[in-house]
């Protein structure tokens, strides 16, 4: 009996020759991840057990980026914590305010993860590296405490669901609208504790930023992660963001799926997520008429320097609608910079959208976005849980960068193809 991608990966670092659905396992890590939320428990997990110092002090990466710049006191406090952890362990990865971006966003970019390796984050949306081939997922502080001082994780081997992409997009169909409409085929629990693996023809039409988007959303489903085939598009990223030894697994011609499920990328058109979860999904050509107050385009899911170009391409030359307020979040200091020397700032500031430092904020109703009550929100985030934004009695309807420019100008949630582009 074969095994998946996923599965070979954690049978290597569990020094195994095997490994099948449902077996416990002890795993060596090559990344251990924490935020400015997740770090101060993690920390004070590790100091509990009176470990003088972490694995690997260059396999830790500290980013604080969920509410930072510091929103106040007790933020200030927590980026406190991981700060002075980080100076006393001698943490070679430690990014804040001037060097930091959306920790899913920068750590790919700064080329501290690639295809083969294994990685766990006290954050749900780390199984974004799954766009390079490597198994990573979300754990809890406790788990990542004691990883940042054993270097080693126990995991129970996933089960796995095939997902095989067929065909072309059409023009505005983004790795946001293929995610969203996975999760509304599936539901929230449709991949509960299994490993979504991706495959077929069609990837090679979307891009890296399309494919960590997609890998970033496995949680939503319920997925312990979700991981593609490493291809020539992934290579070139990797050899230009990094100088790490890769390591290139491929499924098992009889790797068991419990699913197996084909989407036609040709045939997929925008989609939005209506609130209260992911799984709520509707074509945005058939949303009907939902006016809104605030548009977020950013975040660990689409802050991405393609994510920005797409939503200029829209604003350029057009104004927001009165009354909406459009916040704009690169999701580092890279592309933050990237997007000013092509202008797109300029695009944003011109058509009546604010511009923000790399930033979590509004995503979890951090700052920098928060709604009151009674409001609506469109937003390129990955959650639209009751009250995720603010106020419980606020909504949140999420999709992709296109989406949200298109309603910014409209007022209400619409397509570009209602902008005649």
């Amino acid at each position: 009996m074969g095994m998946t991608m996923t599965q070979k990966i954690l049978a290597e670092h569990a020094n195994l020759d095997y490994v099948e659905a449902g077996q416990l396992i002890e795993a060596n890590l090559d990344l251990v991840l924490a935020n400015d939320i997740t770090g101060p428990v993690a920390i004070h997990e590790a100091e509990r057990l009176n470990k003088k110092t972490v694995f690997d002090k260059d396999k830790i990466v500290l980013v604080p980026d969920h509410f930072t710049p510091n929103k106040d006191i007790k933020s200030a406090n927590h980026c406190k914590c991981v700060r002075e952890y980080a100076k006393t362990h001698e943490i070679t990865n430690y990014f804040e305010i001037g060097e930091m971006g959306i920790e899913h966003a920068l750590i790919p970019e700064k080329g501290l993860i690639v295809a083969g390796e294994t990685c766990i984050g006290a954050d749900s949306h780390t199984c974004t590296y799954g766009a390079l081939g490597a198994f990573s997922t979300g754990v809890g502080s406790t788990d990542m405490g004691a990883g940042m001082i054993t270097g080693k994780a126990w995991f129970k081997v996933p089960s796995a669901l095939s997902f095989i992409l067929t065909g072309k997009p059409p023009k505005w169909v983004s790795g946001k609208d293929i995610i969203l409409a996975i999760i509304g085929m599936i539901g929230v629990d449709g991949a509960l504790y299994k490993s979504m693996e991706f495959s077929g023809d069609g990837i090679k039409y979307l891009t890296m930023d399309d494919r960590f988007t997609i890998a970033n959303m496995a949680i939503e489903a319920g997925a312990k992660n979700g991981i593609f085939p490493v291809d020539a598009s992934t290579i070139t990223y990797m050899k230009e963001h990094s100088s790490k030894d890769y390591k290139i697994y491929e499924a098992d011609e009889d790797a068991v799926y419990e699913k197996t499920y084909t989407i036609e990328l040709d045939k997929l058109e925008p989609v939005v997520a209506f609130p209260h979860l992911p799984e709520n999904t509707r074509l945005v050509s058939e949303a009907g008429d939902v006016p809104i107050d605030q548009v977020v385009i950013g975040s660990c899911t689409n802050g991405r320097i393609e994510d920005l170009r797409t939503a200029a391409k829209i604003l350029d030359g057009r104004h927001v609608a009165p009354g909406v307020r459009t916040i704009i979040f690169p999701a580092t200091q890279s592309i933050y910079l990237q997007a000013i020397s092509e202008g797109l700032i300029q695009t944003f500031i011109k058509a009546g959208a604010v511009v923000s430092t790399p930033t979590c904020g509004p995503c979890l109703g951090g700052h920098m976005g928060v709604l009151a009550a009674g409001e609506r929100a469109i937003s390129t985030t990955n959650r639209n849980f009751v009250g995720r934004m603010g106020d419980v009695n606020s909504e949140v309807y999420l999709a992709s960068p296109a989406v949200a420019a298109a309603s910014a100008v409209t007022g209400k949630i619409s397509q570009p193809s209602d902008l005649s582009l």
